[in-house]
């Protein structure tokens, strides 16, 4: 089992991850964090009660009450623990396909786990247990009405006038994730006319896939294009991000949709903090108002890190996160919450049609190539491919997460990912055939060196 990578622990269940494993990750969870209770949550994934019994097993092992909260977003697992101050353990793959498993672990003060405390509890975790007697363990009960404390959260902290006078049409695709049970409710609530499309929570997906990627959408497009909605909102299987469609029924970058987002919310000497493939839309918009940038590599994990760090200095963070719909607005709450995010960018189609909000960000064009592995001899030679190509090249070389190569008027970066064996190569232009041929390089090099290794 490969631990905590870039978003918790994630696997294909029966093969990459098991619910055995689950329950030493939350008994060694329950140890290092040394709670007397904690939550634990899912999402629509089939084998969800599976891994909330593992879970909710090895936290009661090591002496924990559990409070199991049913199926809810991240986000409104993550409200319930600040509530509560207790930890929390969400079952979930986010954007994964519906194979996939895996687990994110939660403060009590309801914000995903430190780098340096997961560190904690990968080291617990090979360390032998030390279990609670048979009268020390602890006992679970189910707890109701997340959702809808969340919910009414949600509501408190948007601007609901300015969205119900708007009179908004929103078409929602929540993927059959845990958003389909949250975000129908809540964006009626705002006062807008809602139409759904893949919102019966179904774990094995089969509409599309979790994760809201512009080939996944088609029926979200076609949606706002029947309804003439002057919004498509699509979340992944947790709900913790949020992708978007125009009145048009034109797909929005996500790079362009968290650049008008964070233009909206930064001010001089202010600090966006973003991953290494940060979008150079998000460094004009903070270079015109006069904020800085902070990379970390990429996962949300990473991007709280450096918030906190940054918060401990003095420094205001308004905004933050990555161009696939997990934005942080710490403001708030320091989670990735694609409701709250797409009740944020509901605020600004109130103004303006989402085609004008974004327009000022439409032009750099963005490439994507997922390139799998399948053994860890064929993922060194790939890493290695991209490393060669670094040196030879002249561009300007980041490190912080794989390789990330600037040449002024482009970049590409090359990076393994750390939920799913593959290695991910991303690409930004002005011109879309300079970011292609950009990609196509890349993708060139690594698959050939692939290919040598299958030989």
């Amino acid at each position: 089992m490969e631990i905590f990578g870039s978003s918790g622990v994630r696997g294909i269940v029966g093969e990459t991850l098991t619910p055995g494993e689950a329950v030493q990750v939350a008994q060694a969870a329950g140890a290092v964090l040394d709670a007397d209770r904690a939550a634990v949550a899912r999402d629509t994934r089939r084998t969800g009660d599976m891994f909330v019994d593992a879970a909710a097993s090895g936290l009661a092992s090591v002496g924990c009450d559990v409070d199991k909260v049913g199926i809810v977003p991240t986000p409104a697992l993550q409200a319930y623990c600040e509530s509560e101050a207790v930890p929390g353990v969400m079952v979930t793959a986010s954007h994964n396909p519906p194979e996939f498993n895996g687990i994110k672990l939660v403060g009590s003060d309801g914000v995903e786990l430190t780098s340096d405390d997961l560190g904690r509890v990968e080291t617990r975790l090979h360390a032998d247990q030390s279990l609670a007697g048979w009268d020390e363990t602890g006992e679970s009960r189910r707890v109701e009405g997340v959702r809808r404390s969340y919910r009414e959260q949600l509501l408190a902290a948007v601007d609901r006038e300015r969205v119900a006078d708007a009179d908004v049409t929103v078409a929602l695709d929540p993927g059959h994730g845990a958003g389909a049970l949250t975000s129908p409710e809540f964006l009626a609530a705002l006062g807008c006319t809602v139409k759904t499309v893949n919102a019966q929570p179904d774990g094995r997906f089969p509409g599309r896939n979790p994760e809201p990627v512009e080939s996944a959408l088609g029926d979200l497009r076609a949606l706002v294009r029947a309804t003439d909605a002057d919004l498509g909102v699509a979340h992944d299987g947790d709900a913790d991000r949020a992708m978007f469609v125009d009145e048009t029924g034109s797909h929005v970058e996500g790079a362009a949709a968290f650049a008008a987002l964070a233009a909206a919310e930064l001010g001089a000497d202010d600090t966006l903090v973003s991953a290494v493939n940060v979008s150079q839309r998000l460094v004009d918009v903070a270079d015109r108002v006069g904020a800085s940038v902070e990379l970390t590599p990429i996962g949300s994990t990473y991007i709280i890190t450096a918030i906190r760090e940054l918060a401990a200095a003095g420094e205001t963070v308004p905004v933050a996160g990555e161009s696939n719909g997990g934005i942080f607005f710490p403001g708030y709450r320091l989670a990735r919450d694609g409701a709250y995010t797409a009740a944020r960018f509901l605020e600004l189609v109130a103004e303006r049609p989402a085609s004008e909000a974004v327009a000022p960000y439409d032009d750099y064009h963005n490439v994507r190539e997922n390139l799998t592995y399948e053994s860890e001899q064929e993922r060194a030679a790939m890493v290695e491919a991209v490393q060669t190509e670094a040196d030879e090249s002249d561009a300007v070389v980041d490190t912080t997460d794989g390789y990330r190569l600037d040449f002024g008027d482009a970049w590409v970066l090359a990076r393994p990912s750390g939920t799913e064996p593959v290695v991910r190569v991303y690409a930004e232009a002005r011109e879309e055939s300079r970011a292609s041929a950009l990609c196509a390089r890349v993708v060139e090099r690594v698959t050939d060196a692939r290919a040598g290794v299958r030989r």
